[in-house]
This record gives structure tokens, C-alpha cells and sequence, in this order.
């Protein structure tokens, strides 16, 4: 009887969550609660109401929550892009601060402007760099953004990941071709704040990248000091005995150390007490990736690693995260026959066969969690369980179905009145290539054949003209001429007849 009390009351519970009705349609959007979203809008509600505390948008609170199914709401039924918070920030710069790639993604489809400035004349690119969100910035990386955009001092993104020791981010601006060898407006280098702020291992990764290590370590800024003058007069003792080194050795800083991926180092190595300090310092993400697009899971999982894995997923990592194979940490351990390895990712990620499976709407089961690099699922910022991201799914595909529908009826009205689709347009654009092309291939093939005629002809006024010169060969009977062994034995037969 208690038992199905229990039942009972926990099932009540679930209904009250189910229909909990919130003060505001920012607190829906922080909770993720769409249906209820949907609901106050229509009620009234204003799509661009600005809140009291934070002066933030339903649009702002979705990036910065990371509440991808409201955010794609907002966006679809209207809401400002453009409208910015009391510090000039716009969704995208919320979603590059808090690292929401999912929403970012959204937001740049959506047309939003990923040079925007804020009131200090900084981008999304500045703030993902200023706060470690590696993977977000690659985002705006890949969206075509300047690498060297400059705020009002001068400062790219380079010097913030530099000035808050970011090295992941750091790492990512110079394979995207950001210079290290800017000033800011008082004459800094990035390598002069990394000094100034004790970041040793971007310090180290800076210096390795110059091409003249002693001219870095004695180049001056605006009020002539070096980074080692900075170093002093923060007390920076780690940089200071790093330059002593480099100036006693006089050898460069990358013979002495692998610099670029130390986190990396650390989660191949199994030394979970260098890997836990470099990344709740800041200096790397938790889904950091390498050259080969690598993460620390994957460096983790290759060798088995279990301590580190177990952290890494307590810490949020991504386990459905790819490297440039197309590996997730999982596949890695499947290779190297890391059992205990697999056997941990496959209870946090599940069984990926149902990925070959045919999609259908009806079976509940196939909207369960997949393995799908970027997706919110990692993110615990929502309050969202298990069966509300399932149904988040369900609705985000009906909405697929409906607007496949609507998209095809739209199609066949426009087709009706006389209309020609950019796709029609293509096609016959291509056809008119093909028959082109058929028309030149027929016309050289038609030349062909009139050369191959005449060939023939020719051969055969060639043959004619042979058996008309074998017929007078014949005629002519013209005897042999005598060998000339022959006309020796003559010579010699009379030579003889002579003597005698």
C-alpha cells in the first residue's frame, strides 16, 4: 500500500513539474520549457521583452542558458538578432561567453552578425578567447570572422587568450593565421601580457612561435619595458626563471619542452593531477582538440586511462565528440582494445548501432540519445531529464514533417501560377549543357566520319595505283643481272685459258 503511495505521489510530482507555470517567459526560456514559451507569446507576452535584472531578451537568456529549442523558437516566430544588453552584448556574444556552440551554430544560420562590437569594441571572437570556449571559437573561426579583428586598444583575439592564459584558444588563432607579433595601442605584445600575468605555458608557446626567440624575450612596449621587466614587477617568478634558462642555454624553448598540447601530454600519460590543474585554470577546455582533432577523452581512452575518462565525463566532456577520422573516444578504445575503456563510454553514451536504423517517427526508442559532435546533450546548464530532451526531438522532427509538407504544397502552388523554382532553373541550365555538349560531340563525330571516308578513298586510289605498277613490272621482262661470284669465275677461267 505504501509502495503505490509512493507511486503515486512521486507521479503527482511529475504532473506539477509537467505544468509549472513560470513568472516570465525568461524563466521558461532558462528552464527550456518551449511549450510553455509558445504559450505565454501567444498569450500576449512580448517576444523582445527586455527582463529588469539582467536587460536581457527571451534571445539573450536562450544563448546564454544554452537553450537550443526555445532559441530555434525565438528565432523562427520573429525575435530581434540585432538588440543588445546594457554592455552592448547580442546573443552571439552571450553564446561565445558561456561556450554554447549549438546556439552560436544556430544563431550564424539566422544571420547573426559575428563582428558585432560591444561597447569596448569586442566580437564573440574576443570573448570566446577571453573565456576558453576553444570549440566555440572554431565555430566562428570557420564562419569566415578575421582572426585579427582589433577592439579599441588594439587588442585582437590573440592578446585576450594571451592575457587570461587561454593556450587552447591561443593554439587555434594561430593555426587560423592570427599574428602574434601585433602591439596592442601601449606597444604590447600577446607574449608581454602572458608575462605580465604569469601564464607560463602561453608565455612558452608564444616565444616558441617567433621567429627570433631573443628579439621576443628583449622587445620593449610602449614604456620600454620587456617581458621580463612585466615578469618583475608582477612577481612572476615561473616567467623569470623560464627566461633565465632560455638566456643561459641559449637554446630554443622547444627542445626543452613539447609545448603545444600539455593537457594532451597529461591524458596520454594518465597524470590526472596535471591534467585537473590545467583545465579548472582555465588555460585548457575540456574538449581541447589537438592537431588531429583529438580531445583529451580521446588520448584518455586510447590508452586506457580509466581515472582520467572518469573525470573527464564528471567534468562534462564530450564522449560523441570526433577527431579528423571521424573516431569518437569510444572508437579509439575499440582500437587500441581498451575493454574497461569502452565498456565505461558505451554506459555513458549508449549502444550507436541504432544509427544505421531507418528513421521513423513512431518508434520512441530511435529519438533516444545519439552520438551527435556539437549537440546540447552535453551541456548541464537546463533542467531538462531524459524524457524531455527525447521529447524535445520528437518535436523538433514533427516540425521537420510539417514543414516538408507545407514546403512541398508552396511548391506546387508556385509551379500552378506559372513560377520556376531555383532548383527547375538549375536543371534545365544543366540540361541546356548536356544537349550542348551531345550537339558538339555529334558535330565532331560527323567530322570524323567525313575524314574517315576520305581516308578510305584515298587508300583505295593508293591500291589501284599498286596493282597498275605490279601489271607493267610484269611487261617489262627485264632479265636478272649475274651474281657477281659468277662473273669472277669467268674472270678467272680466262685468266687461266691465257697462261696457257
Amino acid at each position: 500500500m505504501l509502495l503505490k503511495w509512493l507511486m503515486a505521489f512521486c507521479y503527482s510530482s511529475l504532473a506539477v513539474k509537467k505544468k509549472q507555470n513560470y513568472t516570465s517567459v525568461h524563466e521558461a526560456v532558462k528552464a527550456g520549457d518551449v511549450e510553455q514559451l509558445a504559450s505565454m507569446i501567444k498569450s500576449g507576452a512580448g517576444i523582445n521583452k527586455v527582463d529588469l535584472v539582467h536587460k536581457f531578451t527571451p534571445l539573450h537568456c536562450a544563448a546564454h542558458s544554452g537553450s537550443l529549442e526555445c532559441l530555434h523558437w525565438l528565432l523562427w516566430h520573429g525575435a530581434d538578432i540585432t538588440q543588445v544588453t546594457v554592455r552592448g552584448w547580442t546573443a552571439a556574444h552571450l553564446a561565445a561567453i558561456r561556450g554554447q556552440d549549438a546556439c552560436m551554430q544556430a544563431l550564424l544560420l539566422n544571420g547573426a552578425n559575428l563582428e558585432a562590437q560591444d561597447d569596448r569594441g569586442c566580437t564573440p571572437s574576443h570573448l570566446a578567447a577571453a573565456h576558453g570556449q576553444s570549440y566555440t571559437l572554431q565555430t566562428i573561426l570557420r564562419s569566415g570572422v578575421n582572426a585579427n579583428i582589433s577592439d579599441r586598444n588594439d587588442w585582437k583575439p590573440v592578446h585576450y587568450a594571451a592575457f587570461h592564459g587561454r593556450l587552447g584558444c591561443l593554439q587555434l588563432l594561430v593555426r587560423w593565421g592570427a599574428c602574434i607579433d601585433d602591439v596592442d595601442n601601449n606597444g604590447n605584445l600577446p607574449a608581454h601580457l602572458a608575462a605580465m600575468e604569469g601564464h607560463l605555458h602561453c608565455f612558452k608557446f608564444l616565444v616558441s612561435k617567433m621567429t627570433n626567440v631573443r628579439c621576443t624575450l628583449k622587445a620593449r612596449n610602449d614604456h620600454g619595458e620587456t617581458p621580463r621587466d612585466l615578469a618583475e614587477r608582477f612577481y612572476k617568478d615561473n616567467i623569470l626563471q623560464y627566461i633565465d634558462g632560455v638566456e643561459k642555454q641559449g637554446e630554443h624553448p622547444e627542445t626543452q619542452e613539447v609545448l603545444a598540447f600539455p593537457a594532451h601530454g597529461a591524458a596520454f600519460k594518465g597524470d590526472l593531477i596535471t591534467l585537473r590543474r590545467l583545465v579548472k585554470s582555465g588555460t585548457i577546455n575540456i574538449n581541447e582538440r589537438d592537431d588531429t582533432g583529438s580531445t583529451l577523452m580521446h588520448k584518455a581512452a586510447g590508452q586506457g586511462h580509466i581515472h582520467c575518462l572518469q573525470w573527464l565525463i564528471e567534468m562534462g566532456a564530450d564522449c560523441d565528440i570526433t577527431n579528423e577520422a571521424g573516431e569518437t573516444p569510444k572508437d579509439v578504445a575499440k582500437r587500441f582494445a581498451q575493454l574497461a575503456a569502452v565498456e565505461l563510454l558505451t554506459q555513458r553514451t549508449g549502444d550507436s548501432n541504432s544509427d544505421d536504423e531507418e528513421l521513423d517517427a513512431n518508434n520512441i526508442k530511435f529519438f533516444e540519445r545519439h552520438g551527435v559532435e556539437g549537440s546540447t546533450d552535453s551541456k548541464e546548464d537546463l533542467t531538462l531529464d531524459k524524457a524531455e530532451r527525447r521529447n524535445a526531438r520528437i518535436r523538433a522532427y514533427r516540425k521537420i514533417q510539417e514543414l516538408q509538407q507545407l514546403l512541398e504544397i508552396a511548391y506546387s502552388n508556385y509551379r500552378q501560377l506559372g513560377g520556376i523554382t531555383e532548383e527547375e532553373r538549375k536543371m534545365k541550365k544543366e540540361e541546356r549543357e548536356i544537349e550542348k555538349a551531345v550537339k558538339e560531340l555529334e558535330a565532331q563525330l560527323e567530322y570524323e566520319r567525313v575524314r574517315r571516308e576520305k581516308l578510305e578513298s584515298q587508300l583505295d586510289d593508293y591500291r589501284a595505283e599498286i596493282g597498275h605498277l605490279r601489271k607493267s613490272l610484269e611487261k617489262t621482262h627485264i632479265p636478272p643481272a649475274l651474281p657477281p661470284v659468277s662473273a669472277m669465275k669467268r674472270c678467272l677461267a680466262s685468266q687461266c685459258m691465257g697462261q696457257r
